[in-house]
């Protein structure tokens, strides 16, 4: 076994296994909850906010007479030790690491408020209720773009700075950590989904693996036939585009060996097109298909590549068409049938991360990398395989099972933990945004091909991905109805 696979397979060596047991470690502290012993309850929550006093509180009720400032500085301390125990496993040069961790917590959330001012963050449905007229409705995932850019602005121009911050800046290790947090509240979603309609449910499975089987192939097809790239850049590429933007480049990655770049690259241009996406596709989908207003949910969930910007644009489009079939039909839908179309195919698309992962070590052990005639064993798959996935897959299971088995702890206890553990994924996810400017250079990121890559993300989103979501959201939701209140 060469020195790579080595540490890649060395549970307490590799960012990858790293990822899995912090993520894990906050699990378990997020399911205490359960029990009643509400130890994650202080996190700092992030709120859509007018007063800059009310940006910023403790995510549980239990801890609501505590200031945001202490929840802030509690929730930087935990995050710090976590990291940092972790780097000295890992090896890194910790006082340069808890200095530049320290910077990145900071800079990210300030980012991350800033990201929640009603004026940016408040969807249309929202407005009435924080009192504003107006809002460029881009949610909370406006941070992520705003810790992006101030990531940007210090990697390209203050290069001495972002020197220093260089070996806190992980955000490989970041998201992944982030993705296995993810798994528990993916797997509470799922229970409540499992309650929804059975027709929205099975059109809902049926039209994401009609969708990202179609998806996937083409664009690794076009990045590969017409603008040459290697399948090193095409398949995280093809995986971003066509899967979850984010989490599923950065496992693309890990299962075919990239260099790290490559899915960080990937993962800035799905943030951006996302928040396009957001701004846009609710009000086409107002504007022609009020008529089929499932079609236009599902169509937000196979389109939009964030989950929550994919989930934002399904609550627009929601409130949009409710509105307008209100307008000029006389029909008054009940409210969240839409928004829950977009969901279900949104929580089946996630799930779909680990299997693809799978597939593709399969596929890159046997096909892509190896040589001929010579023989491969199967224990290469483990060594290609994203180790965080399993992480992601053990969360999401224990939540699922517990939440079938106890129907009635959902709503209960299961949503607060997941609700609580959630900060620390949206935290880390920030963090890995800014992480991503930081070590984002232009002029190099120029040399490696990052203008041809965002051509291709272009060309496949506008012209292909979107249309072909909307024909498939057609085939599955054509001719189905949200209730109709009084109807």
């Amino acid at each position: 076994m060469n020195d790579r696979a080595h540490n890649e397979n060395s549970l307490f060596k590799s960012e990858d296994w790293m990822a899995v047991w912090i993520g894990l470690f906050v699990f378990v502290l997020g399911l205490l909850a359960i029990g009643g012993n509400d130890v994650l309850g202080w996190a700092a929550k992030a709120n859509t906010w007018t007063t800059l006093s009310k940006a910023v509180a403790p995510v549980s009720k239990a801890y609501e007479g505590m200031s945001s400032i202490t929840s802030l500085i509690l929730t930087y301390l935990f995050m710090l030790v976590i990291t940092t125990i972790g780097a000295g496993l890992l090896g890194f040069n910790l006082k340069k690491f808890t200095g530049g961790f320290t910077l990145i917590f900071w800079i990210t959330f300030v980012c991350w408020v800033a990201g929640h001012n009603a004026y940016i963050a408040a969807t249309p449905d929202k407005l009435k209720d924080l009192g504003i007229p107006w809002s460029l409705n881009l949610t909370g995932e406006a941070g992520y773009i705003i810790a992006l850019i101030v990531g940007l602005i210090i990697g390209n121009f203050f290069t001495g700075f972002a020197g220093y911050l260089k070996e806190a800046a992980r955000p490989e290790w970041f998201i992944k950590t982030a993705i296995v947090i993810m798994g528990a509240a993916l797997g509470v979603k799922a229970c409540s989904a499992l309650g929804l309609a059975t027709t929205v449910m099975i059109r809902g499975l049926c039209a994401i693996i009609e969708a990202y089987l179609i998806y996937w192939a083409v664009v690794y097809y076009i990045s590969r036939k017409y603008f040459k790239l290697n399948p090193e850049w095409s398949a995280p590429l093809a995986a971003g585009i066509s899967i979850c933007g984010v989490s599923a480049a950065i496992a693309a990655g890990g299962a075919i060996r990239s260099r790290p770049i490559i899915p960080v690259m990937v993962s800035s241009l799905v943030i951006i097109f996302a928040v396009v996406e957001l701004v846009i596709l609710p009000f086409a989908a107002q504007a022609f298909l009020h008529h089929e207003p499932m079609v236009a949910g599902a169509w937000m969930g196979l389109a939009v590549k964030t989950d929550g910007a994919a989930v934002a644009s399904g609550a627009i489009t929601d409130s949009l068409i409710r509105a307008k079939a209100l307008a000029v039909d006389g029909v008054n839908y009940e409210q969240g049938w839409i928004l829950m179309a977009t969901t279900t195919t949104k929580i089946f698309i996630d799930m779909f991360i680990g299997i693809w992962a799978f597939l593709l070590a399969i596929v890159w052990v046997y096909f892509i990398d190896r040589k001929p005639g010579e023989k491969v064993q199967a224990v290469e798959i483990w060594n290609r395989f994203p180790k965080f996935v399993i992480g992601y897959f053990v969360t999401f299971i224990i939540l699922l099972i517990w939440g079938l088995n106890n129907p009635e702890a959902v709503d209960s206890t299961l949503k607060l933990a997941t609700s609580e553990t959630d900060v620390f994924r949206q935290t880390f996810f920030a963090m890995t945004f800014f992480s991503i400017g930081v070590i984002s250079n232009f002029s190099v990121l120029k040399q490696q091909g990052l203008g041809k890559l965002a051509l291709v993300y272009v060309l496949a989103l506008f012209g292909f991905i979107i249309w072909v979501g909307l024909l498939i959201s057609w085939i599955f939701f054509h001719g189905i109805k949200p209730p109709i209140i009084g109807g």
